[in-house]
């Protein structure tokens, strides 16, 4: 099969060298698939429980609890590295599922209010059910307060189950997922922001608040220089890490108010393209002002996601799983967590509550007329998508984080994810593999 190269001969990875073409290029085709971050995160697990479970177990803590600190002026920031991942790289990971989550809303699916319901109720029961399951099995526990680890549903995980499924799984299937676990994404947001804070700073808010007024006012002024916002955004950060305030929220406020409609229209674009080649001698300058206009037809906030993206999925969610995923597997500990409450409430919570939450709340809402269930998404196929929407691994993983001080309840709920989002994902896998493919849609023809 021949090598379609769409990529340019100037660079390496358009290049015609055996190291681009055997290499370069597959792993450049690798990482544009969507289930690929799913697979990462996968080896990623796989590694640190093989890492805590070997000889070098305590190279393992000793590794996470290193320090990292620096100083400006009065100001002293230390922190371990394990915390500097939840802070810091995860807040990366949330400022780009805020920029999904705001380009959904003003172009998305999420825009069409007929079109969202149902991912959205459905959503809401996969939120409320495995809370409530949870919250039954630890109700006045030392665990209580993880009940909203198993509400989570893993976007990249999910997607990545979904891929092997072929075309078993049509486009609208993918969507009500895709479109389901963002609104999942939202409630998970507001849950860190109202029921995960800590004491609040009101020194610290405060200038949280200045900061991040001076950015709206910065986009008011149409200052578009995004090095200016990026020095204003790492402030906003940390004046929210510091006023008490998960850090990740700080993330996801920049995201939701990162523009998502383009600065210059399309036909725009197109006139200064026109006008540039139509130039008789064309200087820098006048590259760059129609480069400018034409760059600014695509909405600077797919712009950064584009560009985090890759940074996010391949970089900062592996590193987390190799940071939050190191659970001890002896035999004292999977026994003491076959009969604890935290893992029962976790993974039946992810396993059952996930997925009658989904079914029931869709039910009931196309019972009551609220929302139509599409005749292609009908019956068994629904079940698998349910199915599919527990497995939570990054947020409840986060949320568990947040949780649990105490190593023992911590191993616990890590162990009642692991296997929650296991078992879902196999038994969707099943549900799934036997439906039929979905029937092509007829072509219609031209009057």
């Amino acid at each position: 099969m021949a090598d379609k190269n769409v990529l340019s001969d100037l660079t390496f990875l358009g290049g015609s060298s055996r190291l681009a073409r055997f290499v370069g290029r597959p792993i450049h085709h690798f990482a544009a698939i969507e289930a690929a971050g799913g697979v990462l995160m996968l080896i990623a697990t796989v590694a640190a429980l093989v890492w805590v479970n070997s000889p070098w177990q305590s190279s393992y803590d000793d590794f996470w609890h290193t320090h990292v600190s620096f100083t400006v002026g009065d100001y002293h920031f230390e922190q371990d590295l394990a915390h500097v991942v939840q802070d810091g790289l995860m807040a990366v990971f949330f400022f780009v599922v805020g920029l999904e989550i705001k380009r959904e809303l003003v172009s998305g699916q999420l825009r069409d209010p007929r079109f969202a319901a149902l991912p959205a109720v459905a959503a809401l029961g996969g939120m409320v059910m495995p809370a409530v399951i949870y919250v039954a099995f630890n109700a006045g526990g030392p665990g209580q307060d993880g009940w909203g680890i198993p509400m989570a549903t893993d976007i990249a995980f999910a997607v990545g189950v979904l891929s092997l499924l072929g075309n078993r799984v049509s486009p609208l299937m993918k969507v009500f997922l895709l479109t389901l676990a963002i609104v999942d994404d939202i409630g998970a947001i507001l849950v860190i922001a109202v029921f995960y804070t800590s004491d609040l700073s009101g020194n610290w808010l405060l200038t949280a608040a200045i900061l991040l007024a001076g950015i709206l006012a910065l986009r008011r002024l149409n200052v578009w220089y995004l090095p200016v916002y990026l020095v204003v955004g790492v402030a906003f950060w940390l004046a929210v890490l510091e006023s008490g305030i998960h850090a990740t929220i700080a993330g996801v406020i920049l995201g939701l108010i990162t523009p998502a409609k383009p600065l210059e229209s399309e036909d725009d674009a197109r006139q200064w393209a026109n006008w540039l080649r139509m130039q008789d001698v064309v200087h820098l300058d006048d590259v760059r002002r129609a480069g400018f206009h034409i760059r600014e037809s695509q909405p600077v906030g797919l712009r950064i996601q584009e560009m985090l993206h890759p940074i996010a999925g391949y970089v900062i969610i592996p590193v987390f799983a190799l940071s939050a995923a190191g659970v001890e597997l002896s035999g004292d500990v999977l026994s003491d967590a076959l009969t604890s409450p935290v893992t029962l409430g976790v993974a039946i919570g992810l396993v059952v509550g996930k997925s009658v939450g989904i079914l029931l709340f869709a039910w009931l809402a196309h019972l009551f007329g609220w929302v139509t269930i599409p005749k292609p998404m009908a019956g068994f196929r629904m079940v698998g998508l349910a199915m599919v929407a527990g497995i939570g691994f990054t947020v409840s993983l986060f949320i568990s984080r947040l949780a649990f001080d105490a190593d023992q309840v911590a191993d616990e709920a890590r162990i009642g994810i692991l296997a929650g989002s296991l078992i879902a994902a196999i038994a969707g896998l099943a549900v799934l593999s036997r439906t039929p493919p979905p029937a092509p849609v007829a072509p219609t023809s031209a009057p």
